[in-house]
């Protein structure tokens, strides 16, 4: 390992020691949490955990599975599976890559996803709220469903397969990111009830009423943009980056959602470090903040009847 403009890297000289003397799948893994720390990778596309980054990384560039039996790490790699581990391995610690962009690989509320650099990494806490099928907040079936700001069409997908007589719309201001959200629609073979536009928010949509409206939009703050780790910056901005306080699109996400929602429709957003800032700028909205089991904060869940009670007060705010 070595340090260049104060970044630690990998060097060819010690994977290529790592490719002549490590044996079997548990040695790479062991070699690939040692890489993590020694040149402090920032973990946060989906787990914090470097043992479980590792053992992603190495599983899947071997075709196998996370949930493989246990005594299948002690086989044997060969040299040009090793020599495959090493490349993956050297991008993402070198580059600062996410490892979902070099597997094309991401995992979503237990549904495989492709994702390249034209679309944010899944990991919205939201997926926890879909497998529990928003209860208690949604106490009925719903027919039709919104996800804005749908990127990879992670959230869109999830929901169809857990409500599978609900009609999905999914939305982006990305052509970029709707290419990827139409391959996985495809690869989940949802055409018949998953539809994408393009949409600035609800500026598509004229007429349209929702059971469901989710959203995981941008909403890292400048502060926070400036002072993103290098494998956050790899991501597109626009999926990012939201205004000095990260709120811009989530203030035009509440103004107009009460004329998009049935009339017991539920909206649920997700403003992670924006919380804060969206609670001091709306102090009397009865903002119910979701507890996640798995961890993750900063969603929320409105009615719809108190987004037509605060209406005015959010229009105010754009």
């Amino acid at each position: 390992m070595s340090e260049s403009s104060a970044e630690l890297t990998l060097s060819d000289e010690v994977l290529a020691e790592a490719q002549q003397h490590l044996v079997n799948i548990r040695d790479w893994i062991r070699f690939c949490v040692s890489c993590f720390r020694g040149c402090d990778v920032h973990l946060g596309h989906g787990s914090d955990d470097p043992f479980a980054e590792a053992t992603a990384l190495v599983m899947q560039t071997l075709n196998l599975s996370w949930s493989a039996d246990g005594e299948i790490i002690d086989a044997r790699v060969l040299p040009s599976e090793a020599a495959a581990i090493a490349d993956i391995l050297k991008r993402r610690v070198n580059d600062r890559t996410p490892l979902a962009y070099l597997l094309n690989l991401s995992y979503f509320a237990n549904l495989p996803f492709y994702v390249d650099e034209r679309v944010l990494v899944p990991r919205s806490p939201i997926a926890e709220l879909i497998e529990s099928r928003f209860l208690p907040w949604l106490d009925h079936e719903p027919q039709r469903i919104l996800d804005l700001c749908t990127g990879s069409g992670c959230i869109a997908i999830a929901c169809a397969v857990e409500f599978p007589d609900a009609l999905v719309d999914g939305t982006d201001i990305s052509i970029d990111a709707l290419s990827v959200a139409a391959l996985n629609v495809e690869h989940h073979d949802l055409q018949e009830r998953v539809g994408l536009l393009e949409s600035d928010v609800f500026n598509k949509l004229p007429g349209q009423r929702y059971d469901l409206i989710i959203s995981n939009p941008p909403y890292v703050d400048a502060e926070d943009m400036a002072d993103l780790p290098l494998e956050f910056t790899r991501e597109p901005e626009l999926g990012l980056a939201s205004g000095i306080d990260g709120l811009d699109i989530t203030k035009r996400i509440l103004a107009e959602a009460a004329d998009y929602l049935t009339e017991d429709g539920v909206l649920v957003v997700e403003v992670g470090n924006s919380q804060w800032a969206l609670q001091q700028t709306f102090p009397d909205v009865p903002f119910v903040w979701v507890d996640f089991v798995r961890g993750g904060h900063g969603v929320f869940v409105l009615t719809a009847a108190d987004c037509r009670e605060h209406q005015a007060t959010f229009e105010s705010s754009i």
